[in-house]
């Protein structure tokens, strides 16, 4: 799950990390008072949406009064800004956050993830910070530096120290560097997350360091531990049909092809887009039923997947272990029946009352093709898909 930067700033505040005074408002007059108590100018105006390269998409600006402050809230609030990470139809902007511009002497990069190939929570730092952290690894790797920390002593001030040297601070940026070094780490174990990011961690013309940006991503599974970090979640910053598929208990991820993919399993899910694709079709969603999906459940899928207007077929690909497929196609027959679908479906079930299944589809009279094998069904909805 997302945060906006204004939370992950409140958050750092709670572990001691440095963060400019800030204020965020969802009225441009807000924005425009606010500018007054944080006087003198010039002020950092920023879009809060849940999406990185804002900076480039003229969601970030530099203003000099607090009436250039407002005009921009009043040009970006209630509006959708569009970065190349938010996908064409970009994230909406309901809040503004604005402080006092810092006097910037050096930018540096900081985030904290896990590695994926050790298993250890690793900081990663480099001295050309407010740029992409993947257009640096592409083009400069060896500006990244990294450190792991082992999880039984846990992170050492030492680290800190050592990592701050090679970033080139010195005097009381070490200690200062430390500082923030130590708790981002306390903060990513404590809160169960998933990155910390800090982009640029600036070192200002007083020679003090400062979190001018904060982005933090919190592990979704982990949130029931964290009822202070759920209640942070923006639900108009995710696609609707995303948010519809969470409260039914799915996994869904839109993309852009035109048959509509419904499977009970994150691989098989994978290897019926992977067949599709090879067929000369294009998914339009990833979406996984459940290992246990029920009747409601598939005909709540059935919703979220035609909420997509470019679909134009359907497939269905269930493997009956612990669900039966029986149950499944009384599912698919009663959405068929209660959502009118126009696009054709085309179904494959194998495993526990398969044979069942297939008669109930078979005898029901609609729109719904029933198939031997997982081959057969992507070659049918392919066809299908280029037909309609």
């Amino acid at each position: 799950m997302n945060i906006h930067e204004y939370q992950a700033k409140e958050i750092f505040k709670e572990y001691g990390l440095p963060v400019a005074p800030f204020f965020v408002s969802t009225k441009a007059t807000g924005i425009g008072k606010a500018a007054y108590e944080l006087a003198p100018g010039p002020y950092v105006v920023k879009c809060q949406v849940h999406s990185g390269a804002r900076g480039k998409a003229g969601g970030v600006a530099l203003v000099q009064t607090p009436a250039e402050a407002e005009a921009f809230a009043a040009k970006w609030l209630g509006k959708r800004l569009v970065t190349r990470q938010s996908g064409p139809h970009g994230k909406p902007v309901n809040r503004i956050l604005i402080e006092r511009a810092s006097n910037i002497a050096r930018e540096l990069y900081v985030s904290a993830t896990i590695d994926r190939a050790s298993a250890h929570l690793t900081i990663i730092a480099s001295e050309a910070g407010g740029m992409s952290i993947e257009e640096l690894a592409v083009n400069q790797p060896e500006k990244i530096l990294k450190v792991a920390i082992d999880e039984l002593t846990g992170p050492q001030a030492y680290q800190g120290r050592e990592l701050a040297y090679k970033l080139g601070l010195q005097g009381k940026q070490v200690n200062q560097f430390a500082k923030i070094f130590l708790g981002i780490c306390k903060m990513f174990v404590q809160k169960d997350l998933s990155l910390v990011e800090i982009n640029p961690l600036v070192v200002t013309k007083e020679g003090d360091l400062l979190c001018c940006d904060a982005k933090i991503n919190t592990d979704p599974y982990a949130l029931y531990r964290h009822p202070e970090m759920a209640e942070l979640d923006d639900p108009s910053q995710e696609d609707p049909r995303v948010a519809r598929a969470v409260a039914a208990g799915f996994s869904y991820v839109p993309l852009e092809g035109n048959i509509g993919c419904m499977v009970n399993g994150a691989g098989l899910a994978m290897g019926t887009m992977d067949i599709i694709k090879n067929l000369g079709g294009a998914p339009a969603n990833f979406l996984d039923v459940g290992g246990t999906a029920t009747k409601e459940r598939v005909m709540e899928a059935f919703k979220v997947i035609l909420e997509d207007p470019n679909v134009k077929c359907i497939m269905v690909n269930i493997f009956g272990g612990i669900v039966r497929c029986d149950m499944i196609a009384e599912g698919i027959r009663g959405a068929v029946e209660q959502i009118k679908i126009s696009v054709p479906v085309v179904v494959r079930l194998e495993g526990n009352q398969a044979q069942v299944g297939e008669k109930i589809l078979n005898e029901c009279g609609l729109n719904i093709v029933s198939a031997r094998d997982l081959r057969q069904a992507a070659t049918l909805a392919v066809q299908a898909a280029k037909a309609e």
